[in-house]
């Protein structure tokens, strides 16, 4: 693809999936801010446009296995991929990270206050998430399956009682926003997951947890908001 400034962020992660690790190095959200230029997009998170085009294109050959392209991947596959490793990983982050955010609070708790505010942050989005993770399992993702089995001629798809995928994809969006704005406080309340010089294994330990799983929630939200649920609405439009 011809990159520019003008070039959505969401089609330049779409053609090199290798792009999402120069993105998120950089702070440009290529998730929720998708639908962006990546000159707004650098803008927003205050870096040079040029710096970032240059990386990208360093980037652009440089795609390792784990990039796979779930573009023009089946939906089906997509779905199973973001179980397996997108809601497992939040399930198993959601167990183990808040008794690291206990330890730390209660040992440095005192000097740092911040850590009471990001144990509550990470709990809420953590709730959020879980729930939504069970919305998109019982609901949207079998329907989306349905309807790429019905696109295929594989069977006769039944009208979802949502009427149409277009309303689940819109209310799954706007959980999307709401978690990575909780992320985005975690960010800033933890100076961008920057330990005080004193910390102790554990405090590390634990900002390195936070900022893996914002990393992962980036991927997940990226992978659902500008690949999966666009392709959802698209095929069940062409088969309605």
């Amino acid at each position: 693809m011809n990159l520019s400034g003008e070039t959505k962020v969401k089609e330049i992660v779409a053609a090199n999936p290798g792009a999402t690790r120069v993105l998120e190095q950089a702070g440009v959200d290529y998730c929720c801010g998708g639908n962006k230029s990546l000159h707004d997009a650098c803008a927003h998170a205050g870096v040079s446009e040029a710096e970032i085009m240059e990386r990208l294109r360093e980037n652009k050959t440089n795609v390792g296995p784990s990039d796979a392209n779930w573009a023009s991947a089946p939906l089906a596959d997509l779905t199973e991929h973001i179980r397996e490793k997108h809601h497992r990983y939040v399930r198993e982050a959601v167990q183990r990270v808040p008794a690291l955010l206990a330890k730390v609070k209660t040992r440095h708790g005192n000097n740092h206050p911040e850590i009471a505010e990001i144990e509550d942050l990470f709990l809420q989005v953590g709730r959020e998430m879980i729930m939504h993770m069970q919305k998109e399992e019982h609901v949207l993702f079998p329907y989306i399956e349905a309807v790429e089995h019905a696109a295929s001629g594989k069977e006769t798809l039944e009208p979802p009682f949502f009427q149409t995928v277009r309303n689940p994809v819109h209310a799954m969006m706007e959980e999307h926003d709401a978690a990575g704005a909780l992320v985005k406080q975690i960010r800033t309340a933890s100076s961008a997951y920057t330990p005080p010089a004193n910390a102790c294994a554990s405090y590390q330990a634990l900002y390195r947890d936070l900022q893996e799983f914002e990393a992962d929630l980036h991927q997940h939200v990226h992978l659902e908001n500008n690949i999966l649920f666009p392709r959802a609405v698209e095929m069940e439009a062409a088969i309605l």
